[in-house]
């Protein structure tokens, strides 16, 4: 990769720092100098495989050392990793030949295989168990290794593919450059200083190529970083104690409602002091600051971390642009989504349409889409049409108000822009999510994700008149329907990143949306 950042990674081992993997089970800790020599032993072991520059691995798995072991030694073969989520892809030989894949490893049955027994050793296929890399990686018959071959990463050359959150249709493939990775890693450094001392908390999927960087960032600076699951965060977060926890609005709003708990079963008044004790034990006692992107955070969730004693810090990127803006300790304005970092320029068209311009782009088009979703996107430049609406303030911040497609327009040709009025109602702890629909361009139809199985129906429907009392009359909410059950990855209404998928969920609830006797009607 480029001398600047990622090359060092490729070519210089860790001086310090450790890498923890975190399951409900416990805790494995290793230093990073151990994590890079056991990826140098896996790169071996794919050499021997036939994997060769210019190739590419496929994982499909859940979070572990192994699939950073994996990531690891493809980049120091440059060879391309095309990180897959599990749910969202099959492993087969169908997938590996849609999307160029030598070997494809996987903790999963392979398509046409009993999901109950376990991958079968890799064969000719090319599918292979990840129990193999583990194997791999602590192998010592051989004795010393010879060297890698030395290898450059161009700053426009792809290292990963990376696939969208597939809110909706198909998932798109995005190949990412070496440039954008270390754009990225360089500004955010700039602006938090990762260093000796810190902990990264990561436990979204490592298929999202930004969880990935954190593990970068400490083989770069030092510190060190956890991986663990989605399951098993909250267990975790106490034994590992971290220093930053990287987490998505609907993650903290969980959170959120477990401290909110502990408060009222300790019987306190929910003072700041007591509120920020709650928080300590959830998160551990060493939290420097929480990070959230992806989706939008409720201001509501913002303040009550940032009161508590944990400060969080919201920004905006899109899986074509990665990191585009950032607030951070030295420069955050409660509203927006940050300033523009290094490298990174927002253009705002005449109808309030956010682009974004980057020194190094992730791409200049989509590695796989529906024919026409490429020139829909990006400009030959590489600059984004990110389709969000938002106005940057004199000062430099990016405020976003909404997606330009979820602008809803009456039968009286009012225009609604429905994130403020979604997030008016997700505010509420009685819900966890809201989407709004129009049928017939008529009035507005809520579907609301209920805050657990058993819903109150009453605060609900109060959280529904507050929002009416707080909107005009054209952004009036006629009636709720509540969702059941509640919106989640396993029913298929929320992405990997916690994020409704608006053509599914109407779908799923059309005819309760269409007939206006359904659900909590307004006062």
């Amino acid at each position: 990769m480029t001398d600047e950042t990622l090359g060092k990674l490729v070519a210089v081992g860790p001086s310090g720092g450790r890498i923890s993997v975190a399951s409900l089970l416990g805790t494995e800790t290793i230093t990073l100098h151990e994590l890079y020599e056991r990826s140098g032993r896996v790169a071996h072991w794919l050499r021997e495989r036939g994997v060769r520059p210019g190739d590419r691995i496929g994982v499909l798995a859940a979070n572990s050392l192994e699939w950073v072991l994996l990531d690891l030694a493809a980049l120091r073969l440059k060879v391309q990793t095309a990180g897959l989520e599990p749910g969202k892809f099959t492993p087969g030989v169908d997938l590996m030949r849609r999307y160029g894949i030598r070997l494809l490893f996987t903790d999963r049955a392979a398509s046409g295989a009993d999901p109950a027994d376990p991958p079968a050793p890799g064969g000719s296929d090319g599918i292979v168990p990840m129990s193999e890399v583990a194997a791999a990686a602590l192998r010592r018959e051989h004795g010393e290794l010879s060297p890698l071959p030395p290898v450059t990463w161009a700053p426009s050359d792809v290292t990963t593919v990376k696939f969208t959150s597939g809110s909706t249709g198909e998932p798109k493939g995005l190949g990412a450059t070496a440039g954008s990775i270390d754009s990225s890693l360089l500004a955010v450094q700039e602006i938090f200083e990762h260093g000796p001392g810190d902990d990264l908390f990561v436990f979204l999927p490592l298929s999202l190529l930004q969880q990935r960087y954190w593990v970068y960032s400490a083989l770069l600076h030092g510190h060190d970083v956890t991986v663990s699951t989605y399951e098993a965060a909250f267990a975790a977060l106490r034994r590992v104690r971290p220093t930053v926890v990287m987490g998505v609005p609907a993650f903290y709003e969980t959170a959120k409602r477990q401290i909110e708990a502990r408060v009222r079963r300790a019987g306190a008044s929910g003072g700041p002091d007591v509120v920020g004790r709650e928080a300590r034990a959830v998160f551990g006692d060493r939290i420097r600051y929480l990070w959230t992107g992806s989706a939008p955070a409720a201001p509501a969730v913002l303040r009550f971390f940032t009161e508590a004693g944990l400060p969080i810090y919201e920004g905006y990127g899109l899986n074509e642009t990665c990191i585009v803006t950032k607030n951070h300790p030295k420069a955050h304005r409660e509203g927006s989504v940050g300033r523009v970092l290094r490298g990174k320029e927002v253009l705002i068209d005449e109808h309030g349409v956010v682009s974004v311009r980057s020194d190094h782009p992730v791409n200049t088009r989509y590695l796989y889409a529906q024919p026409g979703d490429s020139e829909r996107v990006f400009a030959p430049d590489g600059t984004v049409r990110t389709g969000d609406l938002g106005h940057v303030d004199e000062d430099g911040y990016l405020f976003i108000r909404g997606r330009a497609d979820d602008v809803i327009v009456l039968d009286n040709g009012k225009k609604v822009v429905v994130r403020p009025i979604e997030e008016r109602m997700r505010s509420d702890p009685a819900i966890a999510e809201c989407v709004l629909f129009c049928p017939g361009q008529t009035d507005l139809v809520a579907v609301v994700s209920p805050a657990s199985a058993d819903p109150d129906l009453n605060a609900i429907a109060a959280c529904l008149d507050a929002a009416n009392a707080a909107h005009t009359p054209d952004e009036r909410i006629s009636r709720a329907i509540v969702a059941d059950p509640p919106f989640s990855i396993e029913n298929g209404l929320l992405t990997s990143q916690y994020k409704p998928k608006r053509p599914q969920i109407l779908d799923a609830y059309r005819q309760a949306v269409h007939n206006p006797e359904e659900g909590i009607h307004a006062r």
